[in-house]
Protein backbone atom coordinates (compact mmCIF):
# COMPACT_ATOMS: atom_id res chain seq x y z
CA UNK A 1 0.00 0.00 0.00
CA UNK A 2 1.43 3.37 -1.03
CA UNK A 3 2.58 5.61 1.78
CA UNK A 4 1.26 9.10 2.42
CA UNK A 5 3.52 12.05 3.20
CA UNK A 6 2.78 15.57 4.32
CA UNK A 7 2.96 18.24 1.63
CA UNK A 8 3.12 22.00 2.08
CA UNK A 9 1.45 24.43 -0.29
CA UNK A 10 3.94 26.99 -1.60
CA UNK A 11 1.69 28.69 -4.16
CA UNK A 12 -1.93 28.73 -5.26
CA UNK A 13 -2.72 29.96 -8.77
CA UNK A 14 -6.31 30.97 -9.44
CA UNK A 15 -7.23 30.77 -13.15
CA UNK A 16 -11.01 31.25 -12.99
CA UNK A 17 -13.71 31.07 -10.33
CA UNK A 18 -13.53 27.26 -10.47
CA UNK A 19 -10.07 26.45 -11.89
CA UNK A 20 -6.91 26.63 -9.81
CA UNK A 21 -3.46 25.10 -9.46
CA UNK A 22 -1.53 24.13 -6.36
CA UNK A 23 2.24 24.00 -6.10
CA UNK A 24 3.26 21.70 -3.31
CA UNK A 25 6.53 20.75 -1.64
CA UNK A 26 6.63 17.08 -0.65
CA UNK A 27 9.20 14.31 -0.49
CA UNK A 28 7.92 11.94 -3.20
CA UNK A 29 9.39 8.93 -4.97
CA UNK A 30 10.70 9.61 -8.50
CA UNK A 31 7.99 9.77 -11.15
CA UNK A 32 7.59 10.19 -14.90
CA UNK A 33 5.96 13.04 -16.80
CA UNK A 34 2.35 12.08 -17.47
CA UNK A 35 1.83 10.17 -14.22
CA UNK A 36 -0.49 11.02 -11.34
CA UNK A 37 -0.69 10.68 -7.58
CA UNK A 38 -3.36 11.31 -4.94
CA UNK A 39 -4.02 14.35 -2.78
CA UNK A 40 -5.97 14.06 0.46
CA UNK A 41 -7.26 15.99 3.44
CA UNK A 42 -8.34 14.63 6.81
CA UNK A 43 -11.93 15.57 7.59
CA UNK A 44 -12.85 14.34 11.02
CA UNK A 45 -12.11 10.63 11.06
CA UNK A 46 -12.19 10.39 7.25
CA UNK A 47 -9.44 10.83 4.70
CA UNK A 48 -10.91 12.32 1.51
CA UNK A 49 -8.66 11.58 -1.47
CA UNK A 50 -8.64 12.04 -5.25
CA UNK A 51 -6.14 11.36 -8.04
CA UNK A 52 -4.47 14.27 -9.84
CA UNK A 53 -1.81 14.36 -12.54
CA UNK A 54 1.43 16.29 -12.23
CA UNK A 55 1.58 19.41 -14.41
CA UNK A 56 5.25 20.03 -13.72
CA UNK A 57 8.15 18.10 -15.23
CA UNK A 58 9.76 15.76 -12.69
CA UNK A 59 12.90 17.93 -12.57
CA UNK A 60 11.21 20.82 -10.72
CA UNK A 61 11.67 21.19 -6.95
CA UNK A 62 7.88 21.32 -6.45
CA UNK A 63 4.85 19.32 -7.58
CA UNK A 64 2.02 21.12 -9.38
CA UNK A 65 -1.59 20.02 -9.77
CA UNK A 66 -4.39 21.55 -11.87
CA UNK A 67 -7.87 21.23 -10.36
CA UNK A 68 -11.48 22.17 -10.95
CA UNK A 69 -13.44 23.16 -7.88
CA UNK A 70 -16.72 21.24 -7.76
CA UNK A 71 -19.43 23.15 -5.84
CA UNK A 72 -20.53 20.99 -2.94
CA UNK A 73 -17.69 18.54 -3.56
CA UNK A 74 -16.11 16.65 -0.69
CA UNK A 75 -12.53 17.65 -1.44
CA UNK A 76 -11.96 20.32 -4.10
CA UNK A 77 -13.56 23.27 -2.23
CA UNK A 78 -11.25 22.54 0.71
CA UNK A 79 -8.22 22.19 -1.58
CA UNK A 80 -9.18 25.45 -3.27
CA UNK A 81 -9.19 27.21 0.08
CA UNK A 82 -5.62 26.20 0.94
CA UNK A 83 -3.10 29.01 1.29
CA UNK A 84 0.71 28.99 1.11
CA UNK A 85 1.99 27.30 4.24
CA UNK A 86 -1.04 25.04 4.64
CA UNK A 87 -0.52 21.30 4.59
CA UNK A 88 -2.18 18.36 2.86
CA UNK A 89 -1.44 14.70 2.30
CA UNK A 90 0.22 13.43 -0.88
CA UNK A 91 0.63 9.81 -1.87
CA UNK A 92 4.37 9.31 -2.21
CA UNK A 93 4.32 6.81 -5.10
CA UNK A 94 3.00 8.03 -8.46
CA UNK A 95 1.33 5.76 -10.98
CA UNK A 96 -0.16 5.83 -14.47
CA UNK A 97 0.75 4.65 -17.96
CA UNK A 98 0.13 7.83 -19.97
CA UNK A 99 3.86 8.29 -20.41
CA UNK A 100 6.25 8.39 -23.34
CA UNK A 101 7.88 5.19 -22.12
CA UNK A 102 4.63 3.33 -22.87
CA UNK A 103 4.14 4.41 -26.47
CA UNK A 104 5.85 3.24 -29.67
CA UNK A 105 7.99 5.62 -31.73
CA UNK A 106 6.48 7.84 -34.39
CA UNK A 107 6.86 11.09 -36.29
CA UNK A 108 3.82 13.00 -34.99
CA UNK A 109 2.74 13.06 -31.34
CA UNK A 110 -0.86 14.20 -30.85
CA UNK A 111 -1.84 15.20 -27.30
CA UNK A 112 -5.64 15.52 -27.14
CA UNK A 113 -7.17 16.84 -23.90
CA UNK A 114 -10.18 18.51 -22.36
CA UNK A 115 -10.41 20.66 -19.22
CA UNK A 116 -7.87 20.01 -16.49
CA UNK A 117 -6.71 16.88 -18.34
CA UNK A 118 -4.23 19.07 -20.21
CA UNK A 119 -2.06 18.76 -17.10
CA UNK A 120 -0.15 15.55 -17.90
CA UNK A 121 0.54 16.76 -21.44
CA UNK A 122 2.03 20.02 -20.17
CA UNK A 123 4.27 17.89 -17.95
CA UNK A 124 5.32 15.73 -20.91
CA UNK A 125 6.11 18.74 -23.11
CA UNK A 126 7.91 20.66 -20.38
CA UNK A 127 10.08 17.63 -19.56
CA UNK A 128 11.74 17.90 -22.99
CA UNK A 129 11.77 14.22 -23.97
CA UNK A 130 8.94 14.44 -26.50
CA UNK A 131 10.89 16.72 -28.80
CA UNK A 132 13.73 14.20 -28.91
CA UNK A 133 11.48 11.38 -30.11
CA UNK A 134 9.02 13.16 -32.42
CA UNK A 135 9.29 15.69 -35.21
CA UNK A 136 5.86 17.23 -34.67
CA UNK A 137 4.07 17.84 -31.37
CA UNK A 138 0.38 18.74 -31.44
CA UNK A 139 -1.23 19.97 -28.21
CA UNK A 140 -5.03 20.10 -28.44
CA UNK A 141 -7.10 21.48 -25.56
CA UNK A 142 -10.90 21.53 -25.49
CA UNK A 143 -12.82 23.72 -23.04
CA UNK A 144 -16.32 25.16 -22.77
CA UNK A 145 -15.38 28.84 -22.41
CA UNK A 146 -12.34 30.77 -23.50
CA UNK A 147 -11.34 31.81 -19.99
CA UNK A 148 -10.73 28.13 -19.26
CA UNK A 149 -7.73 28.05 -21.63
CA UNK A 150 -5.33 28.13 -18.71
CA UNK A 151 -1.53 27.89 -18.67
CA UNK A 152 -1.06 30.35 -21.54
CA UNK A 153 2.30 31.59 -20.13
CA UNK A 154 3.70 28.04 -20.07
CA UNK A 155 2.31 27.27 -23.53
CA UNK A 156 3.94 30.45 -24.85
CA UNK A 157 7.26 29.31 -23.36
CA UNK A 158 6.91 25.92 -25.04
CA UNK A 159 6.08 27.59 -28.37
CA UNK A 160 9.14 29.82 -28.07
CA UNK A 161 11.37 26.83 -27.36
CA UNK A 162 9.93 24.43 -29.93
CA UNK A 163 8.99 26.85 -32.69
CA UNK A 164 7.09 25.39 -35.63
CA UNK A 165 7.43 21.85 -34.24
CA UNK A 166 4.71 22.60 -31.66
CA UNK A 167 1.15 23.09 -32.86
CA UNK A 168 -1.22 24.40 -30.17
CA UNK A 169 -4.90 24.03 -31.06
CA UNK A 170 -7.50 25.30 -28.57
CA UNK A 171 -11.17 24.30 -28.90
CA UNK A 172 -13.93 26.38 -27.28
CA UNK A 173 -17.36 24.75 -27.51
CA UNK A 174 -19.77 27.29 -26.00
CA UNK A 175 -18.69 30.67 -27.35
CA UNK A 176 -16.65 32.16 -30.18
CA UNK A 177 -13.03 32.70 -29.10
CA UNK A 178 -10.18 34.29 -31.09
CA UNK A 179 -7.73 31.73 -32.47
CA UNK A 180 -9.72 28.72 -31.33
CA UNK A 181 -11.66 26.09 -33.18
CA UNK A 182 -15.37 25.73 -32.45
CA UNK A 183 -17.10 22.55 -31.39
CA UNK A 184 -15.58 19.37 -30.05
CA UNK A 185 -12.45 17.40 -30.80
CA UNK A 186 -13.99 14.09 -32.04
CA UNK A 187 -16.23 15.89 -34.56
CA UNK A 188 -13.28 17.91 -35.84
CA UNK A 189 -11.34 14.68 -36.42
CA UNK A 190 -14.29 13.09 -38.23
CA UNK A 191 -14.66 16.14 -40.46
CA UNK A 192 -10.92 16.51 -41.08
CA UNK A 193 -11.00 20.04 -39.65
CA UNK A 194 -8.36 19.37 -36.97
CA UNK A 195 -6.02 17.76 -39.47
CA UNK A 196 -6.48 20.69 -41.86
CA UNK A 197 -5.74 23.20 -39.07
CA UNK A 198 -2.46 21.47 -38.20
CA UNK A 199 -1.49 20.44 -41.73
CA UNK A 200 -0.96 16.80 -40.72
CA UNK A 201 -3.06 13.66 -41.09
CA UNK A 202 -3.57 10.69 -38.80
CA UNK A 203 -1.82 7.57 -40.07
CA UNK A 204 -0.74 4.24 -38.56
CA UNK A 205 2.74 4.82 -39.96
CA UNK A 206 3.45 8.28 -38.52
CA UNK A 207 1.02 9.03 -35.68
CA UNK A 208 0.99 8.41 -31.96
CA UNK A 209 -2.01 9.82 -30.13
CA UNK A 210 -2.41 10.31 -26.40
CA UNK A 211 -5.90 11.18 -25.12
CA UNK A 212 -6.81 12.47 -21.68
CA UNK A 213 -10.26 13.74 -20.75
CA UNK A 214 -13.65 12.77 -19.42
CA UNK A 215 -14.80 9.24 -20.32
CA UNK A 216 -17.28 10.42 -22.95
CA UNK A 217 -14.61 12.47 -24.74
CA UNK A 218 -12.09 9.65 -24.56
CA UNK A 219 -14.53 7.11 -26.01
CA UNK A 220 -15.71 9.40 -28.84
CA UNK A 221 -12.16 10.44 -29.74
CA UNK A 222 -10.97 6.83 -29.82
CA UNK A 223 -13.83 5.95 -32.16
CA UNK A 224 -12.97 8.87 -34.44
CA UNK A 225 -9.32 7.79 -34.58
CA UNK A 226 -10.16 4.13 -35.21
CA UNK A 227 -12.23 5.35 -38.16
CA UNK A 228 -9.03 7.02 -39.40
CA UNK A 229 -7.27 3.64 -39.40
CA UNK A 230 -5.52 3.85 -36.03
CA UNK A 231 -5.62 1.15 -33.33
CA UNK A 232 -5.42 1.12 -29.54
CA UNK A 233 -1.92 0.77 -28.14
CA UNK A 234 -1.56 -2.30 -25.95
CA UNK A 235 1.63 -3.76 -24.50
CA UNK A 236 1.02 -7.07 -26.23
CA UNK A 237 -0.14 -5.38 -29.44
CA UNK A 238 1.46 -1.97 -30.08
CA UNK A 239 -0.82 0.56 -31.75
CA UNK A 240 -1.25 4.31 -32.05
CA UNK A 241 -3.90 5.31 -29.45
CA UNK A 242 -3.14 5.62 -25.72
CA UNK A 243 -5.83 6.99 -23.42
CA UNK A 244 -6.62 7.81 -19.81
CA UNK A 245 -9.95 8.80 -18.32
CA UNK A 246 -9.66 11.99 -16.26
CA UNK A 247 -12.67 12.03 -14.03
Amino acid sequence: MAAWVEGRVIERIRWTDTLFSLRVEADLAPYQAGQFTKLALEQGDRRIQRAYSFVNPPSTPYHEFYLVEIPGGELTPSLGALQPGDTLLVQSQATGFLTLSEIPPGRDLWLLSTGTAIGPFLSILAAGEAEQGFDNLILVHGVRRGEELSYQPLIAELQARLGSRLHYVPFVSREPWPGSMAGRIPAAIDEGALQARVGLTFSPEYSQVMICGNPEMVKATQQALIAQGLAKNLRRTPGQISAENYW
